[in-house]
């Protein structure tokens, strides 16, 4: 396997993946989906993390005929339910508004009080070979929701969410530090091993 796409136009996440199967042994090249300006986006039409990963896996093995990988991942609040959940990215109404995102759900808790604001990040990886494989891995990362926003590292909801045994939120960790106990490290990592041991000679 000589190339292996990630199915994301996100720039912030396409470094951070990169990071997290490169220290997992991945020696694939690894290219965004920017690579390939002609495919079009996949509409997240699945109800959980899994299926969307899944979904956009399969659309980029099918437009590229390389093996690719995708991810769908979000932050989920004990007392809303597990939402904003899979519409994490579009909470505000706009996709991929993570300053609108972050105050419309900041402003939604205002009330709640420090003991009940209770959260994790969720996230689920998928793997799509062109000869049909599939493999789905899940990772999260629990914690508690600040009430402003502190670090300016990371995106999305990291700014506001205080890992569980941690004093910072995510956006204050450094790459590498959010990298060994995130959701998506977590996902990724387990998925590196699949690849591993999908892609071996032996196989």
């Amino acid at each position: 396997m000589e190339r292996l796409v990630l199915a994301t136009r996100n720039a912030h996440k396409v470094t951070e993946l990169r990071a997290i199967l490169g220290a997992a042994g991945v020696t694939t090249e690894l290219v965004g989906a920017d690579a390939f300006p002609e495919v079009e986006d996949v509409k997240e039409t699945g109800v959980t993390f899994a299926e969307n990963a899944l979904l956009k896996a399969r659309a980029l093995v099918e437009a590229t005929g390389l093996a690719a990988v995708a991810d769908d991942s979000g932050l989920c609040v004990d007392v809303l339910g597990g939402a904003p959940g899979i519409f994490s990215a579009r909470w505000a109404g706009r996709h991929g508004d993570d300053r609108a995102n972050l105050e419309l759900l900041l402003a939604q808790l205002a009330d709640v009080p420090d003991e009940h604001r209770g959260a994790h990040f969720a996230c689920a990886a998928a793997l799509v070979l062109p000869d049909g494989t599939e493999r789905v891995t899940e990772g999260r990362l629990s914690g508690t929701l600040r009430r402003a926003p502190a670090g300016d590292g990371g995106f999305g909801y990291d700014p506001i969410l205080q890992p569980a045994g941690e004093s910072r939120t995510c956006g204050e960790l450094s790459p590498a530090e959010k990298n060994a106990i995130s959701h998506r490290g977590r996902a990724f990592r387990a998925l590196a091993a699949e690849l591993a041991e999908l892609t071996s000679p032996s196989r």
